[in-house]
């Protein structure tokens, strides 16, 4: 989990494939009408987010119930967001790529033909609910190479 930019898609593709898990990109399961929202600079609401979150958390019930490790990224700003996953998948581990607003920004100035408008990464940052203490997620800087990063989250998921 993480906003865009935080390196969701390359950390879960590789984390994927060291669990030797199915991997899902939460992207690829958003509505047309949120993608475009998105590409307009329009930042999503709750109720745009909803159906995208609930086809998330069918994918992992899914897998889950097939007895198949899998991992989706996916940007999970709200504890609310990351509560309606886990009840779809109890058991599930949360990775937070954490990153600063300005290496965040940088790197979403430097990813051509991605949706995602990089104006709209403050809204983002706005509904960013960090894990709590509470919820016992795997929390990674971004500033670590996607080779520490996936180490870092492979240490961490063997000791869960």
């Amino acid at each position: 989990m993480g906003v865009s930019g935080s390196g969701k898609s390359t950390i879960g593709t590789r984390l994927a494939e060291r669990l030797g898990a199915v991997y899902a990109d939460g992207d690829d399961l958003h509505p047309q009408a949120n993608v475009q929202k998105m590409s307009a600079g329009i930042p999503l609401t709750d109720a745009d987010r909803a159906p995208w979150l609930r086809l998330c958390a069918q994918w992992l019930a899914e897998q889950q119930d097939e007895g198949i490790p899998a991992v989706l990224a996916c940007s999970a700003l709200k504890r609310s967001y990351r509560d309606l996953l886990r009840e779809a998948a109890p058991g599930l581990a949360v990775v937070y790529l954490d990153g600063s607003p300005e290496l965040l920004a940088s790197r979403l100035s430097n990813r051509p033909g991605h949706f995602f408008n990089p104006r709209l990464l403050d809204s983002q940052l706005a509904d960013l609910e960090k894990p709590g203490d509470d919820e016992s997620a795997i929390v990674i800087p971004i500033t670590l190479t996607p080779d520490e990063i996936i180490d870092q989250a492979m240490a961490a998921l063997s000791r869960a």
